[in-house]
């Protein structure tokens, strides 16, 4: 909902939405596993922004918003760093929210202006009230502006422009349009990408929670080249809970479900599998599944991994079915499958166009390849897990 801005405040260039009391309960319940409250704080406020904005956007301006680069990745950005990106026809946005009072400043982190995979077109200013209920959009930069007239502050890498320099959102729109070739985008260095190795070493040593601010602990080419490789930044982002940087599906098969994958949901049950292609059930003898307990918009539902049945190929079937026996899956939600390094392939969603008995995906692999689950809307106990197959 749009508040009347004219009630509420007199500057007519700022954008006043609701935030209602379920908003601000979903988003905490999204917002569960973090190395520290800090980070825990920075995911709400970031999960409750884009819970408000992505729909308003796509209702006002752009219908093809989507997150970037996926529901499933948004974690490992709010473990680090502040802000979410919504890619649109107009380009990349950058959600940057804020609970400050004074926004006499907007302050965008390095990461977002000079990561070349990561930088944006435009950078959208948030200021978050939820206990006042509402979020306030007071305005927008590009990214060849926080290039140009941004002070840089080392101490904490961000950038920050003055209130005085940052642009009207309710021109954002009219300005692509009547400007299509004004510069948006600086050029900025590509980032030399690390060996492996050490790599390697710098996961360990930030993925360390105890490290409070891991972005502030090693040069920025160096930071920036580990957080340009998903898989590597995924890691961080793990390896920062606590949890195995990947799940071993044929050893959960053969020697049961580890503890701590049982601690967040899986388990092991024995079901009549389904063939390939069938949308209705088709008996064959039984075989043992993995099963990850989740809960959506309230309702109970169940991740399921079988291996696909009377077939010699190494083909798996991920699926999701409603936990309560004879429910269904409500139209609109979205079983997506990603690669380790959560990259999109071939016929890798499926979408329930209606209500429907299930959703499922089944997946040729390779012995040792892994995948990471993504389900629209976005589970309470989602972590962007590793399925190692």
């Amino acid at each position: 909902m749009t508040f009347d801005t004219s009630s509420t405040f007199t500057d007519t260039s700022q954008m006043l939405l609701e935030i209602a009391p379920d908003d601000i309960t979903r988003a905490w319940q999204q917002t569960v596993r973090f190395s520290t409250v800090n980070s825990r704080w920075n995911a709400y406020l970031n999960q409750l922004s884009l819970n408000i904005l992505l729909p308003w956007l796509r209702e006002e301006y752009v219908p093809e918003a989507n997150v970037f680069p996926n529901n499933a990745s948004l974690p490992s950005f709010w473990e680090i760093t502040n802000g979410t990106g919504i890619d649109c026809e107009a380009g990349r946005l950058v959600i940057i929210p804020s609970e400050a009072i004074d926004i006499s400043e907007m302050r965008v982190p390095q990461e977002w202006v000079d990561i070349p995979t990561w930088a944006a077109e435009y950078y959208i200013a948030v200021q978050v009230e939820p206990e006042a209920g509402w979020l306030r959009i007071w305005g927008y930069t590009t990214h060849a502006q926080l290039k140009a007239k941004a002070n840089y502050d080392a101490s904490d890498r961000t950038y920050s422009i003055s209130q005085e320099e940052v642009f009207d959102i309710n021109v954002l729109w009219m300005a692509r349009q009547l400007c299509p070739d004004e510069v948006i985008r600086a050029e900025i260095p590509l980032l030399t990408a690390l060996p492996a190795t050490q790599a390697e070493n710098l996961l360990q040593r930030l993925g360390n929670p105890e490290i409070f601010t891991p972005r502030l602990a090693i040069p920025f080419g160096i930071w920036g080249a580990l957080l340009e490789n998903s898989n590597y930044r995924q890691q961080l982002y793990q390896l920062r809970q606590g949890m195995p940087t990947q799940f071993s599906v044929l050893d959960w098969m053969q020697r049961g479900v580890s503890d701590l994958a049982a601690s967040i949901g899986w388990g092991k049950i024995e079901i009549q599998p389904i063939s390939l292609g069938a949308r209705s059930s088709e008996l064959a003898e039984t075989t043992t599944a993995l099963v990850r307990e989740l809960t959506i918009d309230g309702g109970k539902y169940e991740l399921r991994v079988l291996p696909k049945a009377n077939s010699s190929a190494y083909i798996w079937r991920i699926e999701l079915r409603n936990a309560v026996s004879g429910g269904l899956i409500p139209a609109g939600f979205k079983l997506r499958l990603l690669t380790e390094d959560l990259q999109a392939f071939e016929n890798n969603e499926d979408m329930a166009m209606s209500s429907v008995e299930h959703l499922y995906i089944e997946v040729a692999l390779s012995q040792g390849e892994g995948l990471v689950w993504e389900i629209e809307p976005t589970p309470v106990e989602s972590h962007g897990e590793i399925l190692m197959f």
